[in-house]
């Protein structure tokens, strides 16, 4: 009997058995699972890498280098990050169809994965800005007159008070910014495509960026109706002007033509 109660398990034994199992399944996931999951990101990276040196091979190299070093046909891609990339092939403005002023805006001809494997292989060269997540770039939350008035004080000069866009020197434009997306707009004021400057979070805070974002989508007429209703073009002071000058003066003159006609008639009567 002493025997017996002498081999008789602790009550306890099965709680602590339990406990040190889970904590030993615990240590091992700890230890090995996010090892597994970095390594396969590391993975997914280095294929897409590759697979953007490939396209970028066979439809940049030729202006960019080889290496996106740059040549006497275009300018260094070397630390312009993913950001430019997925504004400049995503709007279609690359591959440039011709040397210019200025490359316009067009239909892309990459699909977007492609285009998100020439930026991975373009940020693999160098540090940039990197493309926006859709937090950043969505108007939803943002201050809409905020945007505004950060628009006029720093866009309106180039791309019109309410984005239609206007003429530059020597051949150049600012484009319009109606139907735009918005992510390519933040990616715009990330990197200062062409004649743009560029506008980094430490001149530009995201927060004011998204503002802008939303002010642009609010006068857009391509989505909705302007409030203020007909609005000339949008073009700002001068077609309003023009206007001005040709209906209401021209009113005024046929005003004064016709009161001078019917004086003249009521006295020769």
């Amino acid at each position: 009997m002493k025997k017996l109660s002498a081999r008789r398990r602790h009550p306890l034994a099965a709680v602590v058995v339990l406990l040190f199992a889970l904590a030993v399944t615990g240590g091992l996931y700890a230890a090995f699972a996010p090892a597994s999951t970095a390594k396969a990101d590391d993975s997914a990276q280095s294929l897409a890498i590759e697979e953007g040196k490939k396209l970028y091979s066979t439809g940049c190299a030729t202006c960019h280098g080889i290496g996106g070093q740059g040549t006497s046909d275009g300018p260094s891609l070397v630390g312009v990050g993913s950001a430019a990339v997925d504004f400049q092939v995503g709007t279609g403005r690359m591959p440039a169809q011709q040397p210019g002023a200025q490359v316009p805006r067009k239909k892309k001809i990459y699909s977007q994965a492609e285009i998100d494997q020439l930026a991975a292989y373009i940020a693999s060269l160098g540090a940039g800005p990197s493309v926006p997540t859709k937090d950043q770039y969505s108007p939803n939350g943002a201050d809409i007159a905020k945007g505004g008035e950060l628009f006029r004080t720093n866009c309106a000069q180039c791309h019109n008070a309410t984005g239609k866009g206007g003429a530059l020197s020597n051949g150049k434009f600012a484009p319009s910014l109606e139907d735009v997306d918005p992510k390519h707009i933040y990616e715009a004021m990330q990197t200062g495509p062409q004649n743009m400057p560029s506008f980094p979070d430490t001149t530009m805070s995201e927060k004011n960026k998204k503002d802008i974002i939303a002010y642009l989508d609010a006068v857009d007429t391509k989505k909705s109706e302007n409030p203020g209703g007909l609005e000339l073009g949008g073009l700002g002071p001068v077609s309003e002007g023009l206007f001005a000058w040709i209906f209401g003066l021209g009113a005024l003159v046929a005003v004064a033509i016709w009161v001078a006609a019917r004086t003249a008639k009521a006295k020769k009567s």
